[in-house]
Parts: C-alpha cells; structure tokens; sequence
C-alpha cells in the first residue's frame, strides 16, 4: 500500500526560540498521541525543551504481515517479526521517502539537519535507523528504544558505503522483553558499532516491551547534549 505524502502529527512546541527539532516515531499500532500520552504518563508532564520542538507522527493504517494482513497502524510492513528474516524494503524505502520530507519540513523553517535527531520506540526505532543511516546521515543524532534491526539489514551496508561519519546512536533495551528480544537489540548494536557507529547500549533488567522514567530521563540528557541551546548574540551595544 503506498503511504500517503502528509503525515498527521501532535507536537510538544519548545518553551523559548525554536532552533532545534526531535522526531519521535511511536511502535507498531500505537499512534503520535499515544506515545505522546504515555511519556507524558512516566514522566508526569511531557518531553518538553526550552528551545527543542519534539514532533510525534502518526504511521499510516496499512495491511501488516504479522497480524495476518490485518490493518494496523506500522510504519512499515515485516515479513515477520525475526531478526534472521529478510527485509521488505519497498515498504521501508516508501516510508523513509516520506518521513524525509517531514524532516525536509523542519529544514524549511529555518532548523538545518544537524540540529535534529530522529528516533523511536520498538518499530520506531527500527524506522529511524533505517531513515537515519540510510537515507539522512548528516543528522545529530538516532535513538532506538526497544528496537532491533534485521541480521542482514540494509542499514549495515550503507553505513559502510557512506563515505561520512555516521550519527551517533542512543540504543536502550530491557532485559525482560519477550516480544523484540533483548538479544537482538543487543547484536544490533554490536553490529552498528562494528561499522562504525558511535553507540552505547543501555540495559535495564526488569523492564519489559515499554518505557520507564529513567530510560526517558536518559534520553533527555542524552538529547540536551547532542542540541545544546545555542548562545544568542548580545544585544548590548556600547556606547562612545
């Protein structure tokens, strides 16, 4: 199913003068809303910044192969849900063409590409490394929250190609997750860093397929450290 060109979307808008931006990717069958929501739930407000918009888009509905070809809102399309599976890269590259002009948008309003980071939870991560290392690697950053990439991943590939460094990545996992396995988000990251990715990966033991407070309040470090408010210029002037 071709994804549609104009994504909806709920956006936390930044406290002061906007000059940077986080694109925040929900999992499978969840919405922008509804992660929105949740952080808002761990973190008793929302993941607000003085100067940093934080946009959450909404996946279009589109038939997914794992709930037998039943509509669900994913931003993308698995054969099934295994790291040793192949790749549908047309169903990837159809949304990465799409979420590109969400961060094109961005770009327009005045906030250059290294002042945004782009990540996600569960499928949202996993779409957000593929964005990222593939089709957008001058970024400040990638974060993956519960996310593993494919064995085989075309991300590999093109990190090795690329002829740039690539951003650095903000990966955590809990260790109870039985729905994407710990393990797997653990080999990705082993596997990013052996191509040159500047990553580290977080493990807390009794978290399962979810977020928790100081996994979100990990990433809003980590996020203030990759776009620091930038200084403003003086408007003091001096006299004769």
């Amino acid at each position: 199913m071709a994804a549609p060109g104009v994504l909806s979307r709920c956006i936390v808008s930044p406290a002061g003068k906007h000059t940077a931006s986080v694109i925040f990717l929900h999992g499978s069958g969840d919405s922008g809303q509804g992660i929105k929501s949740w952080i808002r739930e761990i973190l008793k407000q929302d993941l607000a910044f003085k100067h940093i918009k934080v946009i959450f888009p909404t996946a279009p509905a589109q038939p997914y192969s794992p709930m037998l070809g039943e509509m669900s809102n994913v931003w993308f399309d698995r054969y099934k849900i295994s790291m040793e599976c192949c790749e549908n890269l047309d169903s990837i590259d159809s949304m990465c063409h799409v979420l590109t002009n969400l961060i094109q948008e961005e770009v327009k309003s005045g906030i250059s590409k290294n002042r945004i980071i782009l990540g996600g939870f569960s499928m949202g991560g996993a779409m957000a490394m593929h964005l990222a290392y593939r089709y957008n690697k001058d970024l400040a950053g990638v974060f993956a929250l519960s996310s593993f990439l494919n064995k085989d991943s075309e991300v590999y590939q093109k990190i090795k190609e690329a002829k740039c460094r690539p951003p650095e990545l903000f990966q955590c996992h809990g260790r109870a997750d039985t729905l994407v396995l710990h393990k797997w988000g653990e080999e990705t990251n082993t596997l990013l860093k052996s191509v040159g990715v500047a990553t580290a990966f977080h493990s807390f033991p009794n978290l399962y397929h979810e977020l928790n407070l100081q996994e979100l309040e990990m990433l809003r470090t980590w996020i203030l450290t990759k776009l620091p408010e930038e200084a403003t210029a003086s408007q003091d002037t001096k006299t004769a």
